[in-house]
């Protein structure tokens, strides 16, 4: 994290000075959704308005925690007006840090209250959910494990991948845990993995390829790289795990107006853009199989119908607190 910070603050003041002159057209988006998704939004925009989008993004392993370091690092002198973040955890830290302002779009009205913070600093929307893909070829479906908690069990050691829980949704995932379950049984859950050799691939990307190509009947991983693997005509299977109990963790993307942003009109204008029903249900249609949070809205298909899902209940206060705890039990015991 220290040398994240170091690197984010020498990038900053290497800009500061191209940015402090902004122009009035202009507006500044971080976006950790990869630019094949928010390209296309963000280019509509600017058609539709005039108004040039300036984007910037970061390296696929650690974009979510890279892009929200180098925010933290630019408070006093912020160059981004705009934060569209693929998840929410880091949203919720970046709350906390006082990096957000309040702001309550009106296009935004429609999404469910459960995915806006009620204060206004951020607004959900296009989840993503942390799913069990299973090969088809290696593993029965009358064997295919129904929870998280049944990746412990004997008959799966060693047969189960998750992404480094350190960054992006496999953390936030992590934190989700700590925050509903307790720092006990969390704790627990993770160190039985453990113990039950669970590998640990680079990213949810890889913990799904390595499935897909028939190195491990099991993974821990996102829709979005799920579908990816449905679209290539893989031996796999989606299953969102827990429906018989706590529920599967929902990821929305989240979006905030950063305190301060050189550019603030603008930044709200591109708020509501991306927070628009039009933008979601384009979100809902490309290979990312983004959910609709909305009601009324057409997902890819059946299988990514969030109505069809039992959701994990999360109190997002509690979620951001449990953020650093996670990481910590990460880095401390887990990966030891």
């Amino acid at each position: 994290m220290r040398k994240l910070f170091s690197i984010a603050l020498l990038m900053s003041l290497a800009i500061c000075l191209s940015c402090s002159k902004t122009p009035s057209n202009q507006v500044v988006i971080y976006t950790a959704l990869d630019e094949v998704f928010s390209g296309p939004i963000l280019k509509s925009f600017e058609q539709e308005t005039g108004i040039k989008v300036q984007m910037l993004t970061d390296t696929e392993a650690s974009k979510t925690v890279g892009l929200a370091t180098r925010l933290v690092a630019e408070k006093d002198h912020p160059q981004a007006d705009v934060f569209w973040n693929n998840e929410i955890g880091w949203t919720l830290v970046l709350k906390q840090q006082g990096i957000l302002a309040p702001y309550s779009p009106a296009s935004a009205k429609d999404i469910p209250d459960r995915y806006k913070d009620p204060q206004g600093y951020w607004s959900g929307f296009a989840a993503r959910a942390r799913v069990i893909l299973y090969n088809t070829d290696l593993l029965k479906e009358s064997d295919a494990p129904q929870s998280v908690f049944d990746l412990t069990k004997p008959e799966y050691k060693g047969k189960v991948a998750i992404a480094r829980p350190i960054f992006g949704t496999t953390l936030t995932h992590a934190a989700a845990f700590f925050a509903v379950l307790g720092e006990a049984d969390s704790k627990k859950l993770f160190m039985d993995l453990k113990a039950n050799d669970c590998k640990i691939a680079s990213g949810n990307m890889m913990a799904a390829k390595m499935v897909a190509n028939g190195e491990l009947p099991l993974c821990l991983t996102d829709t979005d790289d799920a579908n990816e693997m449905l679209l290539d005509k893989k031996p796999v299977k989606i299953i969102y795990p827990d429906q018989s109990g706590i529920g599967t963790l929902v990821l929305p993307n989240s979006v905030g107006l950063i305190k301060g942003g050189p550019n603030p009109d603008n930044a709200k204008k591109l708020i509501e853009y991306i927070l628009s029903a039009q933008s979601e249900q384009r979100l809902a249609k490309l290979a990312s199989a983004q959910m609709p949070l909305r009601p009324g809205l057409e997902p890819y298909s059946p299988l990514f119908d969030l109505r069809n899902i039992k959701t994990m209940a999360i109190d997002y206060s509690k979620l951001a607190d449990a953020i650093d705890p996670a990481k910590k039990f990460i880095y401390d015991e887990f990966l030891k």
